[in-house]
């Protein structure tokens, strides 16, 4: 159903994308899924039906359209259960490609936006480490300064987009004894002697979607690879995490609204004690339920995404979009899981994986434990 009338320029984008999914995904997506990633060459298909980065400004290669546009590629990629190939594309347009149009100089977003925007170029974003997880201040990898360059070494986990990354930005220490001031951000090129990942990480959800460890062994970058200015670093996550985690609100509401879509199909097909299992009256009163679960959180995401393009969304209330809406996705992917009774448990029945896809909603991009923090810091104080 829809949530509310759409520009006609926006839906006539948003069925173009639906209908390069249902050609160019849908045929293929079970088969990613087994084989635990996504072909390379997904990424041209995008780039060159210009689905990529479609926010970012003419002058670097994109279209210059507004970031509602964006978010239509990522909820149309969670309605339909590509739950892991969203959560990629939104990694590399709505993470790593407004670091570069916000805080890069000239030279480097000439040197990645329009490579990024075709598909030639994947993006990926390295902050999280094994021994710091959430927080960014303990991260140990380190970058000293060399003459003109800086050697990089340490490792991170849980890099979406690890297996395909062509560039990274890199968090690591400058000044170990400045804490918070002593983090500067690296675009690191993958090809460069000393930067090495590991395997494709095993998970139980979004199979398909590559997540890697990386290793920096004395790897040198020059200086023209510091994004913004040394130390300022944590400044810049900070500033550009409410985007990512408004993000991660968004396809937490339309991978709801798939799964609820597969769910009323459902249960106008199956038949239960001689009745229609939508008839039933713990059918209606769940659907009941979840729909307005789903209908209240939509709401909420729209005001963001509204208060983001206006350059009014603060981190608290991003912090709640993500927090709310993640944690409906997970109770309305259970739900409908539950009405398919012994079906929904199989991997025949896609809701299956909007089950296993859902649980890390609640972790990547702060845990909803973080976000209720951030949401209290700004209600109550430290």
């Amino acid at each position: 159903m829809n949530d509310r009338k759409e520009p006609e320029e926006r839906a006539m984008f948003r069925d173009m994308v639906v209908k390069v999914l249902e050609s160019q995904v849908k045929p293929h997506y079970e088969d990613w899924d087994a084989a635990g990633i996504v072909p390379r060459d997904v990424w041209r298909t995008f780039g060159e039906a210009g689905m990529l980065c479609v926010d970012v400004p003419e002058d670097f290669g994109g279209v210059g359209v507004t970031f509602d546009y964006s978010i239509v590629v990522g909820a149309e990629l969670a309605r339909m259960g590509f739950g892991a190939l969203a959560t990629n594309v939104m990694v590399h347009s709505d993470i790593v490609a407004p670091y570069l149009t916000n805080i890069a100089s000239d030279e480097q977003k000439q040197q990645w936006l329009p490579k990024m925007v075709s598909g030639e170029a994947v993006g990926a974003i390295a902050m999280t480490e094994p021994g710091a997880g959430s927080d960014l201040q303990a991260m140990r990898t380190s970058a000293k300064r060399d003459g003109d360059d800086y050697v990089l070494n340490g490792s991170k986990t849980f890099i979406t987009n690890g297996q395909h990354a062509d560039m990274v930005i890199v968090a690591a220490k400058t000044d170990p004894a400045a804490g918070a001031k002593g983090i500067s951000l690296f675009l690191v090129d993958t090809t460069l002697p000393g930067f090495s990942r590991g395997r494709n990480m095993d998970k139980i959800g979004q199979h398909c979607g590559d997540t890697s460890e990386m290793f920096f062994e004395d790897l040198k970058v020059p200086r023209s690879a510091l994004l913004g200015e040394e130390g300022k670093g944590f400044v810049y996550l900070m500033t550009e995490l409410p985007r990512e985690r408004l993000v991660i609100g968004a396809l937490g509401c339309a991978a709801a609204r798939g799964a609820l879509d597969l769910t009323i199909a459902y249960a106008d097909e199956r038949e239960l004690f001689g009745q229609k299992l939508k008839q039933l009256q713990n059918t209606r009163f769940r659907i009941a339920e979840m729909e307005t679960d789903y209908r209240v959180n939509q709401a909420f995401i729209n005001e963001c995404i509204d208060l983001y393009s206006q350059g009014e969304l603060d981190a608290a209330t991003a912090s709640m979009a993500k927090y709310s809406a993640t944690e409906m996705q997970c109770r309305v992917a259970d739900g409908c899981l539950q009405l398919f009774g012994g079906y929904g448990y199989t991997t025949e029945y896609p809701i299956s994986r909007a089950f296993t896809d859902a649980r890390v909603q609640r972790i990547y991009g702060g845990t909803s434990e973080v976000m209720k923090e951030v949401i209290a810091r700004a209600v109550l104080g430290k």
